[in-house]
């Protein structure tokens, strides 16, 4: 996907962007221009620990576009332990597009996981927008790489403490913990079967088989774990 069509379709989200300046409450003043005033979307996802796969969070991401000096665009993300007001600050993630992620040095690439399982799994969701609407957001961030460091790792100390904790993405079936799965669809009230079975139609394949990491230097891939890297058809 090029950056035009990316963009286009965080911009074409109608409902589900929220702008900044429009939350605010009478007396709070914002800096006009200022990065948190545009357009964002909110999605929530599980992460694991790279370094430890069993370590695992219920992440909510709001994320905005930004045009990257003329290069592709890319999604920047602020991530949440929760939707509450007092909610903790855990870490960042940056989405990139496919082409970004293929011109990256090699050494540079085992910073980035890819979301083709996330979406066709259904552990991607995002609870502000309607069925529409995700489904269009789903279909750009498929194919996006993101690079995500929790700098919260340990959320029973008081503040943040120890090193920031690189993230991983799920990328295959029985990788992700049946709790937070539980957790997740009631607190948003779905299913991720049913989610599964829809996004398995709408886009015609089937979901990656790819094996944890088996350490920090693995490079992600997106459908396979040998061979050509590509997706299954439904058949």
């Amino acid at each position: 996907m090029d950056r035009r069509k990316m963009v286009g379709a965080l911009g074409g989200l109608g409902t589900a962007l929220t702008a900044g300046a429009s939350d605010q409450k009478p007396g709070h003043s914002t800096a006009a221009g200022g990065p948190l005033n545009g357009p964002h979307a909110h999605f929530c996802g599980i992460h694991m620990a790279k370094s430890n796969p069993k370590l695992q969070f219920l992440t909510h991401h709001f994320c905005a576009a930004h045009k990257a000096h003329g290069k592709d665009d890319m999604f920047q993300c602020v991530l949440f332990d929760s939707m509450e007001p007092n909610a903790r600050l855990i870490g960042v993630e940056y989405l990139i597009t496919d082409d970004a992620y293929r011109a990256l040095p090699e050494g540079e690439k085992k910073y980035w996981h890819a979301h083709t399982y996330e979406v066709l799994g259904g552990g991607l969701t995002a609870p502000g927008m309607d069925s529409e609407e995700e489904m269009k957001f789903m279909k750009a961030v498929i194919n996006m790489w993101g690079k995500a460091w929790h700098t919260w790792p340990d959320w029973s100390t008081p503040v943040p403490m120890g090193e920031p904790m690189l993230i991983w993405s799920l990328m295959g079936d029985g990788q992700a913990d049946p709790k937070l799965v539980a957790e997740r669809d009631r607190k948003f009230n779905i299913s991720e079967k049913q989610v599964r079975a829809k996004r398995a139609k709408a886009f015609g394949l089937q979901a990656p088989k790819v094996s944890l990491p088996k350490n920090l230097d693995t490079i992600g891939r997106q459908w396979t774990d040998e061979g050509e890297d590509k997706p299954t058809p439904i058949k």
